[in-house]
């Protein structure tokens, strides 16, 4: 009876053994099959819209809670049309200004991003990102403004995928129909209208060189209408939209 109850004793502490490591397995490997999860959904999204629009944005939606908390009845100003009724000026402003190398890149520009970082150290905090079209369209369709190197991570991860499933142009018109260019203004349609009172069909040079400057702080451009950087930056990118290539 004694070597009974000590083999019942062993097998009880074999069994807590295995339980305890499956526990520690579980804690390894959830972390890491939850991530994959995640990518897995942001891929088989885009893989949506390479044929379908999306109606809203991580960024969108944000903003829009953002506006309700002081206006419950707040809506974004926004209007999806499609690549051929967006100005050539626009395309080629907003390349020119936020990513010269679009037609070219795999959705990183290496050479931007090490500048950036180089930049980031100087300052010892995250200052700019050299993010390119693709990575400022994964950021407005999945993430947060918040700057850091994990969200950086995801955000190239998410450029990768875009450009593997969609073409340069398919990935220009989503950005230009989603990008934020003022106060729950976005999407350039929304954008002509609101600053210029044309659709987006009809802008011309001036104004997509102005909208194109405008994409990095679109909120303060928005209320600063009148700023001289506003004024010299447009004219720098109108002399340099015409070497701008379209995809």
């Amino acid at each position: 009876m004694k070597g009974a109850g000590t083999a019942g004793r062993g097998t009880s502490r074999s069994a807590k053994s295995t339980k305890k490591i499956k526990w520690v397995r579980w804690i390894l490997l959830g972390p890491i099959l939850l991530v994959l999860l995640v990518q897995l959904y942001f891929f088989l999204q885009i893989c949506w819209w390479v044929r379908f629009n999306p109606s809203m944005t991580s960024f969108m939606s944000a903003q829009l809670s953002a506006m309700r908390e002081s206006n419950p009845k707040a809506a974004l100003a926004h209007k999806w049309v499609p690549y051929a009724a967006i100005s050539a000026k626009l395309k080629r402003a907003v390349i020119a200004s936020e990513d010269a190398n679009f037609a070219e890149h795999d959705g990183v520009d290496w050479v931007a991003l090490e500048k950036a970082y180089a930049r980031n150290n100087t300052r010892h905090r995250v200052v700019g990102g050299g993010s390119t079209i693709t990575q400022q369209l994964a950021k407005n369709l999945f993430l947060t403004g918040s700057r850091s190197y994990l969200r950086k991570g995801q955000e190239m991860i998410i450029a990768f995928m875009l450009e593997t499933v969609m073409s340069k142009e398919r990935i220009l018109e989503i950005y230009l129909n989603v990008v934020e260019f003022g106060r729950g203004v976005f999407g350039a349609e929304a954008a002509a209208r609101h600053y210029f009172r044309v659709p987006a069909a009809s802008l011309n040079a001036a104004q997509a060189a102005r909208l194109a400057v405008m994409l990095p702080n679109p909120r303060f451009y928005d209320r600063h209408r009148d700023s001289n950087y506003l004024a010299r930056r447009t004219g720098l990118i109108m002399n340099r939209m015409n070497s701008a290539e379209l995809p």
